[in-house]
């Protein structure tokens, strides 16, 4: 019997969440020959483990917020083309303000952004209450974006999975990759399996799982999983106007040294609270280092409810029916990771959003195809690239080398 040919793809995409199956759609979209190869089942790492946000004011003023705008326009776009329901919707969102010591933060923030396009302001509490009749009195002051979106992860994951496969698109689930290495002018990979895949194009888009994939050719990756973890209630009628959030979210996850409460602070605590379609209420979050636990526990149990009813004292009734954590991959200097490694032509990094990667799945996707397909982005990414980590390693060896002398 002859040897069996090795299957060859223009791209292999590594992670079967919402970023790789946003990359490898459109690049099938151009034609490419894609295959998704995902260690267990679609969405079952962070992409369904999370809230539904497209959150614009979370984001830093600058390349994350220009990103979080593109990506705005193109779930709307998908939601018209890609013939399934992604229950997008476009709430509006606020973030209350109940500590004096963030006033000044806020404002600053919500100024900066306003300076480069973003539709926010702040409201008193007359404009507050309009928007939010239920919101306790110890609110001082609310921002305000009416633009601020929400879809459904799922719904997304599956309209992308049926849409690519139009194009060719193909999926192996429970492919564990566990090798890559480089010919001379191509990849090959080989899954946990013994199955075995040739591309041209390498993309790595697992996640938390990131660093184990990047080791295989040598790039260092400093992502590591951040543990969020959100309550469920029972399905309501709608008690506000707006999605919401407080003060402390976008301490925690900017400035999480300005947290004066311990358990928040260890908890990395920020309240988000944001209503699904069927009418339950998400209510989180923590931003806790734990490794790959993915338990929830009954210190954060505590902790979230408790806020919830200091802000919303009429949830003191509304029964909490689960509880679930999803692990986010954070990279250690905060900036997301997307581009290719210098030293590994044709290996593609896209990873590191932490809990922002619902929000810009669309965008970083289109970023990466372009840069796939030799083409000019449409923002100025340099910064994201992971050529960062190769050089600041360069750097420390250089430095380790000229202290001998």
């Amino acid at each position: 019997m002859g040897c069996r040919r090795v299957p060859f793809y223009d791209v292999v995409v590594i992670g079967g969440g919402i970023i790789g199956l946003s990359t490898a759609f459109q690049l099938a979209q151009r034609k490419k020959k894609v295959l998704i190869l995902e260690q267990s089942d679609v969405g079952s790492g962070t992409s369904g483990a999370c809230d539904h946000m497209i959150l614009l004011q979370s984001k830093l003023p600058g390349l994350p917020l220009k990103m979080a705008l593109l990506s705005l326009e193109m779930y709307k776009a998908w939601q018209r083309d890609l013939g399934e329901d992604l229950w997008f919707e476009t709430r509006g969102g606020m973030i209350l303000v109940d500590k004096e010591e963030h006033l000044p933060f806020m404002e600053r923030f919500v100024a900066e952004q306003e300076s480069i396009g973003l539709n926010v302001t702040m409201l008193d509490k007359k404009q507050i209450r309009k928007k939010q009749p239920f919101v306790s009195e110890r609110v001082l002051a609310s921002t305000y974006c009416p633009d601020d979106s929400q879809i459904d992860p799922f719904c997304v994951l599956k309209a992308l999975l049926n849409a690519g496969a139009r194009f060719g698109m193909e999926l192996k689930k429970f492919s564990k990759v566990v090798a890559l290495e480089r010919s001379s002018d191509h990849w090959r990979v080989r899954v946990q399996n013994e199955n075995k895949y040739e591309a041209q194009v390498v993309v790595c888009a697992a996640g938390v799982w990131s660093r184990e994939v990047c080791k295989m050719v040598g790039l260092e990756l400093p992502i590591r999983p951040k543990r969020g973890q959100i309550l469920v209630t029972e399905p309501i009628e709608p008690i506000g106007e707006t999605n919401v959030w407080d003060s402390d979210y976008i301490i925690a996850k900017h400035v999480s040294h300005m947290q004066k409460d311990e358990t928040a602070r260890r908890l990395g605590l920020g309240f988000a609270m944001s209503k699904t379609h069927p009418g339950n209420y998400l209510v989180g979050s923590t931003r806790e280092y734990v490794g790959f636990d993915k338990s929830t526990t009954l210190e954060a149990f505590i902790a979230i409810a408790k806020r919830l009813v200091e802000l919303f004292p009429i949830f003191k009734n509304v029964r909490i029916i689960r509880t679930f954590a999803g692990l986010r991959p954070a990279c250690e200097d905060g900036k997301y990771v997307i581009g290719e490694d210098p030293e590994n032509p044709g290996f593609f990094v896209a990873t590191g959003h932490e809990g922002d990667g619902i929000a810009l799945a669309p965008i970083t996707g289109a970023l990466m195809t372009q840069l796939i397909c030799g083409e000019k982005t449409s923002l100025a990414i340099d910064e994201l690239s992971p050529a960062r980590f190769r050089s600041s390693k360069k750097q420390e060896q250089s430095t380790v080398e000229r202290g001998r002398f």
